[in-house]
C-alpha cells in the first residue's frame, strides 16, 4: 500500500531538510531510487518525481547506475526552485502544496521510522492475498476431480 498523505509529507520533508546531514544521505539516496508508485497522493508524487529528476547526477546513462547529488548548493537550489516556482514541479501545483518543503519533519522521524516507511512503500494491498489463496485451493480441487474421473 503506497504512503498515505501524512507519511508522504514526512518523507518529502526528510529529503528536503536533512540532505546536509551525513547520517541521512544514504537513506535519502535510497528513497530517491524507489519507484514513484509508492506515493499515493498525486501532488506528492509530482513533487517526488521533480526531486528525483532534479537531484539526479549527470553520469553516463549506459554504464553507471542512477545516483543523486545530495547535499550542498545544488540540492538547496533544486528545493528552493520548487518552493518559489511551484509551476516547475507541475502545472497544477500551487504554492501551498510545496510550502512544507525544507522544514524538518520532527524528532519522531528516525532510522526506525525510515525503515517502517520503506515497508509501507512496498506493502502489498490485502485485497490481493485472497486471490492467491483461491488459486492455491484450485489445484487441490482439480486433482480430486481427476481422481474421481479415473475411478
Amino acid at each position: 500500500m503506497p504512503l498515505d498523505q501524512e507519511l508522504g509529507k514526512q518523507m518529502l520533508q526528510l529529503i528536503t531538510s536533512r540532505y546536509d546531514d551525513r547520517h541521512w544521505r544514504k537513506q535519502i539516496e535510497k528513497t530517491l531510487s524507489l519507484p514513484q508508485s509508492g506515493v499515493a497522493d498525486p501532488v506528492q508524487q509530482q513533487i517526488f518525481m521533480y526531486l528525483k529528476q532534479g537531484l539526479k547526477a549527470y553520469k553516463s546513462r549506459r554504464a553507471d547506475p542512477d545516483s543523486w547529488i545530495i547535499g550542498g548548493y545544488a540540492t538547496k537550489e533544486v528545493i528552493n526552485r520548487a518552493k518559489f516556482q511551484p509551476q516547475l514541479v507541475g502545472a497544477s501545483i500551487k504554492q501551498e502544496d510545496v510550502a512544507f518543503l525544507g522544514t524538518d519533519p520532527g524528532d519522531d522521524v528516525t532510522t526506525a521510522w525510515w525503515e517502517e516507511m520503506l515497508v509501507q512503500w512496498f506493502d502489498v494491498p490485502e485485497e490481493e492475498k485472497p486471490a492467491e489463496d483461491s488459486e492455491k485451493e484450485s489445484p487441490e480441487s482439480d486433482s480430486s476431480t481427476m481422481e474421481q474421473s479415473k475411478a
